[in-house]
């Protein structure tokens, strides 16, 4: 005799749970849905009261043309790339080494280091800014490459990340590397860094978006305009007493483009690397 299978009633508690979601999500996307319209409308379309929320004409381009033209946008879209790209290559080699050396050696003022790393964690970043432009004027590096990438070569975030990721990677493998008459930087290349991926992909996508959208120290450290980033370029959009909405809207949708990439590329180690990273000692 076929027996009939009955559906589960739907739960108020689970159906309420999952409108609450969607409204968060519907909160979170409408300001980005926002600008994506508004870079295909005109400056009197954006302005106009009441607000209107589709463009008349959906195929109005002008304001990317006139953000790359104008404004000279790809230039700026070039050189925060290229900042944003070596910083954050940098960040995540020096935070993946020296994270596993305090997780797995042992040394007189291991601890010591690592607690003083952690506590440039706790000083505001304003609180730095004089000194080290100062200190940018000493070596007359203003208004030079090195000037702006110094500034964030290293990450006591990322050197806490990876420090308490390398905990869960077991000691047995690198004591098998060392048996095999490996040295300590093949053991870190060919062993340990591998098996910190999910690590590096949770901590690149931070970087990668705290440099892309850094905007006050390279605009205190460049006066050329042939090396500004993009967040100093969309900043040229806003005059003193006018703003040119169109090409700002353009702009801030071709800016987000890099940060979307990054973090598709790494989305599938991202959770899993912020998970790991709470292994405690």
């Amino acid at each position: 005799m076929n027996t009939i299978k009955r559906r589960k009633p739907i739960r108020i508690g689970y159906l309420l749970c999952h409108l609450f979601l969607l409204l968060v999500v519907a909160v979170m996307l409408f300001p980005f849905l926002w600008m994506m319209l508004c870079s295909l409308k005109t400056t009197a379309e954006i302005t106009r009261i009441p607000p209107q929320f589709f463009p008349e004409n959906w195929g109005y381009f002008d304001n990317f043309i006139n953000v790359m033209v104008k404004y000279n946008f790809g230039l700026f879209f070039m050189n925060s790339l290229k900042y944003t790209v070596i910083k954050t290559l940098v960040v995540l080699y020096v935070s993946a080494i020296v994270g596993y050396v305090l997780a797995k050696f042992q040394f007189r003022g291991n601890r010591f280091i690592f607690i003083m790393i952690l506590s440039t964690m706790m000083i505001p970043w304003p609180a730095t800014l004089i000194p080290n432009y100062q200190m940018m004027v000493w070596f007359k590096w203003i208004n030079t490459d090195i000037s702006i990438l110094y500034s964030s070569l290293t990450s006591a975030f990322g050197v806490f990340m990876m420090r308490q990721f390398a905990f869960s990677i077991p000691d047995s493998l690198i004591e098998a590397g060392r048996l095999d008459g490996a040295g300590e930087l093949k053991i870190f290349h060919r062993i340990v860094l591998p098996m910190m991926l999910n690590a590096i992909g949770a901590l690149a996508i931070f970087t990668f978006l705290w440099e892309w959208d850094n905007y006050l120290w390279p605009y205190l450290m460049l006066n050329d305009m042939k090396k500004y980033t993009l967040p100093i370029g969309l900043a040229m959009t806003k005059g003193q007493f006018v703003a040119d909405y169109g090409p700002m809207f353009a702009g801030i949708c071709i800016s987000v483009v890099p940060v979307l990439i990054v973090y598709l590329i790494f989305q599938k180690t991202f959770i899993q690397g912020i998970a790991l990273g709470g292994v405690k000692e």
